[in-house]
């Protein structure tokens, strides 16, 4: 078992726990941002709370595609809404997480999701993550 998803798997993590599976350069490619993010507290932070934010669930799938990478697949609900994450982890030699990406459906609760995760991390994250600039 991947250790980030035995560490979510084990309620909701704080970000001093989440931040000791990532490496310092980490990045996390995700569908609520328009841009990657890097850095190990700022990802620890996000990672925490969106723990929190995403509802109940399970994971129903993991596989390793090769030494240092691994797929997760998680079903639960948002909001009485059905919700589904697919995520790839890649770790380091170190077994640190060097980078995730993680996809999410359906549309409508990837967006009760992003408003939730707004509404906690509008203050902690650069204007310029959450849309593209105005033209």
């Amino acid at each position: 078992m991947h250790p980030l998803r035995k560490l979510r798997e084990s309620g909701n993590p704080t970000a001093a726990q989440v931040s000791k599976l990532l490496a310092e350069n980490i990045v996390f490619n995700s569908p609520i941002l328009v841009r990657p993010i890097k850095g190990r507290e700022t990802i620890a932070a996000i990672f925490a709370q969106s723990s929190s934010t995403r509802g109940s669930g399970t994971y129903t799938a993991e596989f390793k595609l090769d030494e240092r990478t691994t797929f997760l697949r998680w079903v639960g609900t948002m909001d009485g809404h059905k919700f589904e994450s697919l995520e790839v982890i890649v770790d380091n030699e170190q077994g640190l997480i060097v980078e995730r990406t993680i996809a999410l459906r359906p549309y409508p609760a990837l967006k009760l999701f992003r408003d939730a995760m707004y509404a906690s991390l509008k203050d902690k994250l650069p204007a310029d993550v959450w849309d593209y600039p105005s033209t």
